[in-house]
Order: C-alpha cells, then structure tokens, then sequence
C-alpha cells in the first residue's frame, strides 16, 4: 500500500477520534498500521450510513488497495472501541454509521431508504429512564413506515388501476 501524506498528517495530528483509537490499540497491544489509519480516516469522512462494500470502494478510489478482511477486521475494531454501531435493518444488507448524537432512523420498508431524526423530546424522554440493574449508555430506535416519495407512487398507481377497472 502507498503512503499518503493525507494519512501521515491524519495520524500526527492531535484529533481525538485519532487519540481514541490510538489509546484503544495501545490498550489491546495491536499494532497502528496505515491501512487501519486509512481507513479510520475515510469513515470519519463518512457522513450517513455505509455498507463495507462502500467503504472499499471509497478507499480504493482514494488509491489505496486494501483486503476486505482487513476492512471487515478495522471496522469491527472501531466497533469494540465505540466508534462506530452495526445496523441491520430490516431486509438490508448490515449498515455502519459513525456513533453521534442520538436518533431514530425512520426506514421505508418499500424503498429502503433510511432517514435519520432527531427529537429531544424523545432523547430527553430516554436519558431519563433507569432501568432496574442495568445502565444505558445509549438507545437505538427504528421506525418501519412509507416514506413520503413511495406513498405518492403508491397512490398514483392504485388511482391508475381504479381508472382501469372502472374503463372495463
């Protein structure tokens, strides 16, 4: 894999996402490769959901050839180090988003386009619920619906069967 000077910059620079995975792979004695830096640097890039293959892709049209195990490997330890959250949403390939402020992800189930609220009613709501023996470090919510776009299409469509059925 070529060395990037965008890369070196990211790792010598003091950004905390950089200090938090450094500190993780120091606490687990793994090593800080490049291609884990590239990769760490192009999901912080990453605004929104992302598929692994995705990710691949991005890195790979930013001139840097990397397994997909190695993906797969980095971005499970981004994981571990609290970085990043799995979704799998329903019918959908697994999905992965940098970890931010709270929100409900409201998925079409005819489209599978998946948009991203945030109410601090709700968030308000969850951070004051304590649950017995247990302590909540964060909440995950989706909302199964027909997002606005796919409703017009459906409509449109069951107006033209109707005007159909009533020309027979």
């Amino acid at each position: 894999m070529k060395t990037d000077p965008n890369i070196e910059d990211f790792v010598a620079s003091n950004n905390p996402v950089v200090r938090k995975f450094n500190e993780y792979l120091d606490a687990h004695g793994m090593r800080k490769t490049t291609e884990r830096y590239a990769i760490l640097q192009r999901v912080m890039n990453i605004s929104g959901h992302f598929t692994i293959e995705e990710l691949q892709q991005l890195i790979e049209g930013d001139g840097f050839h990397v397994s997909r195990s190695t993906v797969y490997n980095t971005v499970e330890l981004l994981m571990e180090a609290k970085m990043l959250r799995r979704h799998v949403f329903e019918g959908m390939q697994a999905q992965y988003e940098r970890i931010t402020l709270p929100h409900t992800h409201l998925i079409c189930t005819t489209c599978g386009k998946v948009k991203e609220v945030r109410d601090q009613n709700f968030a308000a709501f969850m951070n004051a619920q304590r649950f017995n023996a247990f302590n909540s470090d964060h909440y995950c919510l989706y909302v199964y619906g027909t997002c606005s776009t796919c409703a017009r299409k459906l409509k449109r469509s069951h107006q033209s069967t109707k005007e159909k059925n009533k020309k027979r």
